[in-house]
Formats: structure tokens, C-alpha cells, sequence
């Protein structure tokens, strides 16, 4: 109960959701000592992919025996998963606590919800000055609470697309002013550029990046993999070629962030050994990303058929979601909830390989779009229906034997998927 009340307190401190400026978080820092000064962080950008990158660099981290503080946002079912340290997750006491402390420094001074979550997290950050801080930047990255470190280890630029669109004008929703506002501020270290899904945004990237200081490695020109399908594919850089199993986390498309997480990590001088890298992608924690429900309330329904939930919500998401569909030799069954502010044509349209769509309310978000006019919108497809509710949804398809049913469209709608099993 102390934790819900902090956060909602926490909530009640600045009138919008989001602010876009650096000046709160920097004033409130300044109070707790700039704690934020203290750390050794390797930033993490992007649109898609960030969430997978952190977690294949902190997999094999711990295996290398590393302690690390991860601070990743949203959360899907509890706040504590924002807040890793020394490898762990807070306990609510401790989180509390933590808050509690923040909370009375700031004094009732006018901050927002991230705001005040990043300002704790560098504050708990800096007890531990040796651990590797995994920070993951919240929307775009130029203005985000995130941007108020004066140097890091490492910046980690992931897939870049169109989506968040509604905070910006009219003529800026471009790809270029995307990558401009999540690019154009990183430190001089080391910069990292995953895999882009089209040449145009890594020339993008590169245009905007060329004058940072940094060293830098771009995938294809530095790093790169190759995927063979018995169980292994190939990692290479300048350094050599590394043999190493196919990772625990589905998809191909996933060989990109983990391709990025291991170049990220040896260009640090780390001492991690190819033992670390070959264990750690296999041991791979992934909430929400292609994730396969074995058991539960819900699993129940779909009895032997395999239940899949991702938190996929945007158009490039979507692609390579549909990628690895297309990949399973299986009809595909689909229920989509999505948020009111997507492109919500552009992302259906890469489900042509799906036996069935449903759509259904995201009864958890005043922001979300009706299931009903997200049918809508989905009316170019075939085998289109709307439900109100995912148990009425699964229980309205008619799975057969080696069917698949997937669950996606939001990260709030995998929340409430994944609290509701």
C-alpha cells in the first residue's frame, strides 16, 4: 500500500504525462548530489529492439560475473522491473523506501511521472559506482529524463522507425527528424548502430551522427551475423568470427539485437569470454517479446495450441513480427488491442499470412482505441472480427489441432494478458 500511495502522489506532481525538457530532472539531480555523474551507463536508443538488446547485454553480463543496474520503462506487470540493481529487481519495501527519500527532497516541485522514476534510479545507481548501469531512453532521447549524463560507456542506437508521432508537428513526422531527436544528443564514447530496417535510416543515422566524436561500429560495416539453421549462426567483426547458439528468444529478427548487444560489449574491453556470450544468449529474459505462455488461465483455453503474447505496436514492429510468422508452418490466428495514436492500417497490413484477426478493447487505457472502430480500420482483411474481451476472443476462435494464437498490438495489452493468466 506505502508503494501504490507514493506513485500515486508521484502521479499527481506535474499536469501532463509527458513534458518534453530537461530543466526538472536536472534541478532535482542537482539536489540529490547529481547522482547521475557517479555511474557507468551504457545508454540504449531506438524505436524497436531496446528491450531485447538490454536484456541479451545484461544475460551476458551476469554470466561474466558483472553486477549491473537496469533501468528500462514501461513495465508490463510491476514498476520493480524498472528497477534492477545488483542484478536484482527492488523489493516493494525497498522501492518504497527509495521513493519515499526522492520524494521528500523534491519537495512537491512540479515533475513528471518518468521524471521523478529516472531521478530514483540514479540516485539508487550511484550507492553502486563499479556496477554497469543499462539505461534505456524513454521516448525519442533528445529531451528524455534519461539525457542528463555527461558521459557513458557506450551508446546503443537500435532499430529506428516512425512511431510517437503525435509529439511532433505536422511536418516533421519524418524518419529524419525520428532519428534527428533520438540520435543527435548521444555523448562521445563508443556508438553502437544495430541493424535499421531500410539503408535510408542508417544513412540517416550516419548524416546525423558524423560529427560525435565517437568510435563507431554500424552493423554490416563493422559487425554482422549470419544464420545457419542447425542450432548455431555466426557473430563477426573486425576481431574474428564466433560460432554461437541459436538464442533462447524466437524470431530471426532477434539475432539483430543480440548481434548489437555483443558488439556493444566487446568494444568496452570487458574481458567477457566467448563462454559468457555462448551462455548468456541462451538464458535470455524477454517479458512480453514473443513470449510463449505455457501455463495459466488463459493457456487453458487454447489447451495444446501454443499461446504466444507480444507487446508489438508499431508499423516496423509489425514487419518483423509477420517475418517470423511467416517463418512457422502453422495457421496463425491473431488478437490485436492497440492504442489510439498508432498507425493502425500501416501495422495490420503486414498480417496477410494470418488465418484470423480479432479485435478486442484495452480496457486499461483511457488512450486506446475501441475494438470495434479498430475493426474498422481492418476492414481491407479477411476473416475480421471484434470481441469485447481476450477470453471472449479465444474462446470465439476456432483453433485446431497445431494452430498458433497470438496475442499482440500493445505493451499494455500484453500486461493485461499476461496479469490476466
Amino acid at each position: 500500500m506505502k508503494l501504490q500511495k507514493i506513485l500515486h502522489n508521484f502521479q499527481k506532481l506535474h499536469p501532463k504525462e509527458i513534458d518534453l525538457s530537461l530543466n526538472r530532472i536536472k534541478e532535482l539531480c542537482k539536489k540529490l548530489g547529481d547522482p547521475q555523474d557517479k555511474i557507468k551507463a551504457i545508454s540504449v536508443v531506438g524505436t524497436n529492439g531496446k528491450n531485447s538488446t538490454i536484456n541479451a547485454m545484461f544475460s551476458i553480463l551476469k554470466e561474466a560475473n558483472f553486477k549491473c543496474n537496469v533501468y528500462t520503462s514501461p513495465h508490463i506487470l510491476k514498476i520493480n522491473e524498472r528497477f534492477v540493481f545488483n542484478n536484482k529487481e527492488l523489493k516493494d519495501d525497498e522501492l518504497a523506501n527509495l521513493f519515499e527519500e526522492v520524494e521528500d527532497i523534491n519537495n512537491n516541485k512540479p515533475i513528471t511521472f518518468f521524471e521523478i522514476l529516472t531521478a530514483s534510479y540514479f540516485y539508487k545507481a550511484a550507492q553502486y559506482p563499479e556496477n554497469i548501469n543499462i539505461i534505456e531512453a524513454g521516448l525519442f532521447h533528445r529531451f528524455d529524463a534519461t539525457n542528463v549524463l555527461k558521459r557513458n560507456l557506450a551508446s546503443v542506437i537500435c532499430s529506428c522507425s516512425i512511431d510517437h508521432t503525435d509529439w511532433l508537428s505536422k511536418n516533421e513526422k519524418t524518419i529524419e527528424k525520428i532519428v534527428f531527436e533520438k540520435t543527435s544528443a548521444l555523448l562521445n564514447s563508443n556508438i553502437i548502430v544495430a541493424k535499421q530496417s531500410t539503408k535510408h535510416t542508417m544513412d540517416c543515422i550516419k548524416r546525423t551522427i558524423s560529427q560525435n566524436e565517437s568510435r563507431k561500429k554500424f552493423f554490416n560495416d563493422n559487425f554482422r551475423y549470419s544464420f545457419y539453421e542447425n542450432d548455431f549462426f555466426y557473430y563477426e567483426d573486425e576481431l574474428g568470427r564466433l560460432k554461437l547458439p541459436v538464442p533462447n528468444v524466437p524470431g530471426q529478427f532477434q539475432l539483430d539485437n543480440i548481434s548489437a548487444a555483443i558488439a556493444t560489449l566487446k568494444s568496452l574491453n570487458l574481458d567477457i569470454k566467448v563462454e559468457h556470450i555462448k551462455k548468456g544468449i541462451t538464458k535470455i529474459s524477454n517479458l512480453a517479446r514473443l513470449q510463449e505462455i505455457k501455463s495459466g488461465k488463459l493457456k487453458d483455453l487454447v489447451k495444446n495450441n501454443k499461446l504466444i503474447v507480444d507487446g508489438t505496436h508499431n508499423e516496423d514492429g509489425a514487419r518483423v513480427l509477420n517475418e517470423y510468422l511467416k517463418s512457422l508452418n502453422c495457421k496463425k490466428h491473431v488478437i490485436i488491442s492497440m492504442m489510439a495514436n498508432k498507425e493502425h492500417e500501416k501495422y495490420i497490413s503486414y498480417f496477410k499470412d494470418v488465418s484470423s484477426i480479432t479485435t478486442i478493447d484495452l480496457k486499461s487505457q483511457p488512450n486506446s482505441i475501441s475494438g470495434k472502430d479498430l475493426k474498422k480500420k481492418f476492414k481491407t482483411m479477411p476473416n475480421v472480427q471484434y470481441q469485447p474481451s481476450i477470453i471472449e476472443a479465444i474462446k470465439s476462435i476456432n483453433l485446431k489441432e497445431g494452430d498458433l494464437l497470438l496475442i499482440t498490438g500493445s505493451l499494455y495489452g500484453a500486461a493485461e494478458v499476461l496479469s490476466l493468466n
